[in-house]
């Protein structure tokens, strides 16, 4: 390796071949590493030399504050998705490292995710497959368990960045009512801006894409949980940590909610024993909204150009936490 070399620590639990093909395109500027044993010692001895990372989208291999102080020569942080939860944005900060995100880059296929899910919540979908496949013919159980049509609900859309905008146009395409909520709310939306306690006691179906936070984390708790509309339906495609799953399950135990699709879990694999596991009135999902081929493309391609831009002094794109978007060696 020569002294001008940039070393790329790609942290995601992917083929070899498919992660050299990030940095393949830059030819001898660049070099891939990556850590000999998937765990924190791995890690930070990985991070001893790393210029650029490549973030872990599993969560495995977070970026804690024990990771960025044993990352002297970090310089950039480029993620492989929206979320940067995987990250301690705070440490990497003061460390004066620019992260930048994927944002935009799996937008439709996870907001076609969620209106499909809708779809399977208000038809019975998965109920009806399971209970067919199980040698019954429930044609007057799935009327009876309620049946809807999209155009005639009421959708709310909790947070309106790339995917809920991309939400509130399909929906809105079905002929849904759709209004949604954001810290600040846009000057020019499809969708009608309500408060959020308004928009969670007014809407048939919740879709949750909002980044989980300091701010958001726990966002859907018991009590607000119980504003919604009775038989209401809940859709996260964001993180799970928006949600308290047990006042979820309680819910939809009593009956106060009609259903739930989640792609998502505050700890992922969600549990052996947790009562979403079993709930005939939950869709359940590995976290995969985002994983089309289309939205594997697009976030690869902005991969690649965010890495060659940082080695080749160009301004990186996305980056989410203020810096300087050109890259420099330390």
């Amino acid at each position: 390796m020569t002294s001008g070399t940039w070393r790329v620590l790609a942290l995601p639990p992917l083929d070899i071949a498919l992660l050299r093909a990030l940095v393949d395109p830059l030819g001898g500027a660049a070099e891939l590493t990556v850590p000999e044993t998937r765990d924190a010692a791995g890690l930070h001895a990985a991070l001893a030399d790393a210029d650029v990372v490549i973030g872990d989208f599993t969560g495995a291999l977070a970026l804690d504050e024990a990771a960025v102080a044993a990352a002297p020569k970090l310089a950039f942080v480029q993620m492989p998705q929206v979320g940067v939860d995987g990250v301690d944005l705070k440490a990497l900060t003061e460390a004066g490292v620019p992260v930048a995100n994927t944002a935009g880059a799996n937008a439709r296929a996870v907001a076609e995710w969620a209106v499909g899910a809708t779809f399977a919540l208000c038809r019975q979908l998965a109920w009806a497959d399971r209970r067919v496949r199980a040698g019954d013919w429930p044609q007057n159980e799935v009327l009876a368990r309620g049946t809807r049509e999209i155009h005639a609900l009421r959708i709310g859309i909790v947070g309106y960045g790339a995917i809920g905008v991309r939400a509130a146009e399909l929906f809105t395409a079905l002929g849904a009512d759709v209004a949604y909520w954001t810290r600040t709310p846009r000057e020019q939306a499809v969708a009608a801006y309500l408060p959020l306690d308004e928009l969670v006691a007014a809407s048939d179906v919740i879709v949750l894409a909002v980044p989980l936070t300091a701010d958001t984390a726990g966002l859907f708790d018991a009590a607000r949980i119980a504003r919604m509309k009775p038989r209401a339906l809940l859709v996260n495609v964001a993180r799970g940590g928006l949600v308290d799953e047990d006042a979820l399950a309680a819910a939809l135990d009593s009956g106060a909610l009609g259903g739930a699709a989640l792609d998502v879990f505050a700890a992922e694999p969600a549990p052996a024993d947790s009562p979403l596991r079993r709930h005939d009135n939950v869709l359940l999902s590995p976290h995969v909204a985002g994983a089309t081929a289309e939205a594997q493309s697009s976030i690869i391609g902005k991969v690649i150009d965010n890495v060659a831009a940082a080695v080749r002094g160009e301004p990186v794109s996305g980056v989410v936490n203020g810096l300087d978007p050109v890259i420099r060696r330390r």
